[in-house]
C-alpha cells in the first residue's frame, strides 16, 4: 500500500493553537491640584494596547488608558477636571493550548471585550486623592502553524476546471430579476 491509498492525511496549517481570557479590577489614584467637595463625573478615554507571547502558555497585554476626572472644589463653588495616564500590564494564562505547534513563531491576537470602565469614584479619606475603580476583560488567541489530521475518501470524484459549468445562458439571465431583494421585502 502507497502513501496514497492512506485512509488520512496530515496537513500543516495555521490555526487558533491557543485561547485565554482575563477579566481585571483595579483602583486608580488620581491627585488633583485642588481638595475635591463632590465628585461630577468620571470617563475614561484613549485606550491603547498590545499583545505578546512571553512564555508557552502566557501572554502579557500592554497598555494604557487616561482618565478624566470632573470634580468640584472650595465647597462646590468651583470645577476643575484631571486627567491622568495610567499604564498596565495583564498576564493571560493560556486555559486552551495546542501540543502539537509546529515551530516557534507565532501571532498574538487581543480582542477587548470590556473596554476599561469606571466602576465608581469617590474622594479617598485622605481628603486630597480621587480614587477610580476600573474593570476590563480581554481575550486572546494565539495562531501558529499545527498539524491536523483529515480522512480522505478513496472514492472521491477528482474535478477538472472543465467539470465546472459556470457559464449562463441569455434564457437564463432573461429570467434573472434585478430586484430581487425589493420584491422579497414586499412579500413580507
Amino acid at each position: 500500500m502507497s502513501f496514497l491509498d492512506q485512509q488520512y492525511r496530515e496537513i500543516i496549517t495555521k490555526a487558533v493553537i491557543g485561547k485565554g481570557r482575563k477579566f481585571n479590577q483595579e483602583t486608580n489614584i488620581i491627585t488633583p491640584t485642588h481638595r475635591p467637595s463632590s465628585i461630577l463625573g468620571c470617563w475614561i478615554i484613549n485606550h491603547n494596547y498590545h499583545a505578546k507571547l512571553v512564555k508557552k502558555d502566557t501572554v502579557e497585554i500592554y497598555g494604557s488608558y487616561e482618565v478624566n476626572v470632573w470634580y468640584a472644589y472650595n465647597d462646590n463653588t468651583k470645577t476643575e477636571v484631571v486627567s491622568e495616564r495610567v499604564e498596565y500590564c495583564d498576564t493571560v494564562a493560556l486555559s486552551i493550548r495546542d501540543k502539537h505547534q509546529l515551530g516557534d513563531d507565532c501571532d498574538v491576537v487581543a480582542k477587548v471585550i470590556q473596554q476599561p470602565n469606571c466602576l465608581e469614584c469617590t474622594i479617598d479619606t485622605k481628603g486630597n486623592r480621587i480614587k477610580v475603580d476600573v474593570e476590563r476583560e480581554f481575550l486572546v488567541e494565539v495562531i501558529g502553524d499545527t498539524k491536523i489530521c483529515v480522512k480522505v475518501d478513496p472514492k472521491g470524484k477528482v474535478y477538472e476546471d472543465d467539470d465546472w459549468d459556470l457559464s449562463i445562458s441569455d434564457e437564463e439571465l432573461e429570467t434573472l430579476d434585478p430586484d430581487f431583494l425589493a420584491n422579497k421585502e414586499e412579500e413580507e
